[in-house]
């Protein structure tokens, strides 16, 4: 007889969120495309991260995308959050007005809204 007959055979992996210092940095060409967005590959410019404040909206996407966000970078596509706009979000802003699910909204707001403003915040004071 089984001891824990109750308890499932199989856990449920859960993905792993991953630190903002372990995230592919972007590189970024300063030549702007035909839509306003700029070239993001390596991105590290001039040794340092490109300043978000600069990201069109379809960087933002890509940004969003390329940490793992596939589904709710749509949200950012649809509600038009270029650079500028990422900055200024709140928290409320990333749980609410994007019309996501809270457990993404968080992750996006603490391991890449928020790390965003504050390394936006230090470079700008240099």
């Amino acid at each position: 007889m089984a001891c824990c007959s109750n308890v499932p055979d199989k856990l449920t992996a859960v993905p792993d969120v991953k630190e903002p210092s372990e995230l592919p940095m972007l590189s970024i060409e300063m030549d702007n495309k035909e839509n306003g967005s700029l070239h993001t590959e390596n991105l590290v410019e001039n040794g340092r991260p490109p300043d978000p404040a600069d990201w069109a909206v379809t960087d933002v996407v890509n940004y969003f995308r390329t940490v793992g966000f596939e589904e709710q970078a749509n949200a950012f596509q649809e509600q038009e959050i270029d650079g500028k706009s990422l900055l200024l979000m709140t928290r409320n802003d990333v749980l609410t007005g994007l019309s996501l699910k809270l457990g993404p909204a968080l992750k996006i707001y603490e391991y890449h809204v928020k790390p965003l403003q504050t390394q936006h915040l230090k470079n700008s004071s240099l």
